[in-house]
C-alpha cells in the first residue's frame, strides 16, 4: 500500500511459535512465566517488518523472547529508507527507539502510550499539535474513534498518536488516523504465517539450529506465495491485494507438489497456476468488523485485558466516526453544573449494580453523558491536581467503590485520565 509517495510498512513481534521442550531448546530460549504457571513449550520470539499492502516480507529476525520486541526491531532499522512510513503499536513507544527511526530516514505514526505525557508546544490548525519525544520534533494526534455497530450500539476509545509528518496541510489528523489501522495487516500476515501455513502446530526440531532452518524455510515459502498471489493481483489492475487468499495459493501449491505437475524444466507452471487459482477464487470486499480480543490460553499475561465493551462475536461495522481532540476547545463543564446521568438505549439508568459499570467504559467516553464525563469535569474542577477515586465517587454519589475504581483504572490505561498513584489519578495531558 502507499500513503502519498511511502511505502506503509509496520514492526510487530510473534511469541507463539512453539518448540518441543527439550533440553537444547530451552537453553536457547528458556521458558516464559505467565499469571499463573510456566508455559509448558520453550516459544521463539519472530520479529518481522511487513508490507501492510501486500503484506510480504520485507525483513525477519528470531530468537529468545528475552530479547524484545524492541532489541529485534532494532536488527531491522537498516532495511527503512526514505520510501518507508513505518506504521508501530505501543511496544516500540521508545524516545530512543523513535529517533532511530527517524535517523534512517523513513517517516513513522506511532501510538503512544497512555502514560506519555507529551508537552505542547504548538497548536496546529486541525487540532493536532507539536510536541518533543527527546530531541525529535514530533506532532501528536489525539483522536476519539467510535465504531458504530450493525445493532446501533458504539465501541470506541481514544487513541493518541505521534508521527513525524509535520505539516497538517499535507497530511491533516483524520487522514493520518484513518491510515493507522492498516498497522493490523501485519496481523493476518501473522496469521497467515503461523496459522494458515504451519497450522499451529509445535516445531520438530529440538535444537537451535533445526530451529532456525526450519522456521527460515517456512518464511521463505511464506514469502514465495505472497510473491505469486502479488503478481496474481497487479496483473488484474484495481484489484485490492486483500482479495488474494493465502490459503487457496498455499492449497493449490500442495496440489501441484503431491501431483508432482509443472516441476519439469520444460513446464515451469507452479506460479502461473497459482496465481490463476487466486484469480479465480478472489475473496470478497472486506467488510469492516469488530469483536473481543480473545485469548486462548488462560495462564496467559493478557488473559485479564480482554475488550470488555466489544462484542464476543464478529460484528459488522455501519460507521467509524473519528473526533479529533481539539487542544484549543473548552474544558469540561465544571462539577456544579453536571448533567445528570445518561441513560442506555434500552431505557434503563445506568446504576451502581449495573454489569455496564466496568464493560461499558469505551461507550460511556463516546457518550457526552456518560460517566467519563462526570469524571473529567470533576478532575478539570482542579487542574494539575491528583484526586482519588474514593473522593470522586463520593462526589458523584457512586456506592460500589471496588467497581469504580477497576474502571477509572481501565480509563487510564486507555489514556483518557492519568494515573498519579495508587488510586490516584488526574487530567490526561
Amino acid at each position: 500500500m502507499r500513503y502519498r509517495h511511502f511505502h506503509t510498512v509496520a514492526f510487530d513481534g510473534c511469541s507463539s511459535v512453539k518448540t518441543p521442550d527439550s533440553e537444547r531448546a530451552r537453553g536457547w530460549l528458556g521458558k516464559i512465566r505467565h499469571r499463573l504457571a510456566w508455559a509448558g513449550y520453550p516459544t521463539v520470539q519472530l520479529m518481522a517488518l511487513v508490507e501492510t499492502g501486500t503484506r510480504g516480507l520485507l525483513g525477519a529476525c528470531l530468537g529468545p523472547s528475552s530479547v524484545g520486541e524492541t532489541g529485534y526491531a532494532k536488527r531491522l532499522l537498516p532495511l527503512l529508507n526514505r520510501e518507508h512510513l513505518l506504521l508501530t503499536d505501543r511496544a516500540f513507544d521508545s524516545n530512543t527507539f523513535l529517533a532511530q527511526v527517524a535517523a534512517t530516514g523513513a517517516q513513522f505514526l506511532a501510538r503512544c502510550k497512555s502514560t506519555r505525557r507529551p508537552p505542547v508546544l504548538r497548536v496546529l490548525s486541525d487540532g493536532s499539535y507539536l510536541s518533543r519525544f527527546g530531541e525529535l520534533t514530533v506532532r501528536v494526534i489525539e483522536a476519539d474513534i467510535v465504531c458504530v455497530l450493525a445493532d446501533g450500539t458504539h465501541v470506541g476509545g481514544r487513541y493518541r498518536l505521534a508521527t513525524t509528518l509535520l505539516d497538517p496541510a499535507t497530511d491533516p489528523a483524520e487522514r493520518l488516523t484513518r491510515l493507522y489501522a492498516e498497522r493490523w495487516e501485519i496481523e493476518s500476515a501473522f496469521f497467515a504465517l503461523r496459522s494458515t501455513l504451519m497450522a499451529g502446530r509445535v516445531l520438530r526440531s529440538g535444537d537451535r539450529f533445526g530451529i532456525e532452518q526450519e522456521l527460515w524455510a517456512a518464511l521463505a515459502l511464506y514469502q514465495a506465495l505472497r510473491t505469486a498471489m502479488v503478481d496474481a493481483v497487479e496483473s488484474r489492475p484495481g484489484t485490492d491485494p486483500d482479495r488474494a487468499g493465502f490459503t487457496t495459493a498455499l492449497q493449490t501449491a500442495r496440489n501441484q507438489v503431491v501431483l508432482a505437475a509443472g516441476i519439469a524444466p520444460e513446464h515451469p507452471q507452479l506460479v502461473v497456476t497459482i496465481g490463476a487459482a487466486v484469480l479465480e477464487n478472489l475473496l470478497p470486499a472486506r467488510r469492516p468488523r469488530i469483536s473481543a480480543r480473545k485469548v486462548k490460553s488462560p495462564i496467559s499475561r493478557y488473559h485479564a485485558f480482554k475488550g470488555q465493551a466489544r462484542p464476543q462475536a464478529s460484528t459488522p461495522v455501519t460507521a467509524i466516526e473519528i473526533t479529533i481532540h481539539d487542544r484549543t476547545s473548552a474544558p469540561p463543564t465544571p462539577p456544579s453544573t453536571l448533567p445528570p446521568p445518561a441513560e442506555e438505549d434500552n431505557g434503563h439508568e445506568i446504576t451502581e449494580s449495573s454489569p455496564t459499570d466496568t464493560t461499558s467504559e469505551e461507550h460511556e467516553s463516546a457518550d457526552p453523558g456518560g460517566r467519563i464525563t462526570l469524571v473529567l469535569a470533576v478532575l478539570a474542577s482542579r487542574p494539575g491536581e491528583p484526586w482519588h477515586a474514593r473522593d470522586v465517587a463520593r462526589l458523584l454519589g457512586v456506592t460500589n467503590l471496588n467497581s469504580f475504581r477497576v474502571q477509572m483504572s481501565q480509563w487510564a490505561h486507555r489514556g483518557l485520565i492519568h494515573k498519579t498513584g495508587p488510586a490516584t489519578y488526574a487530567l490526561a495531558c
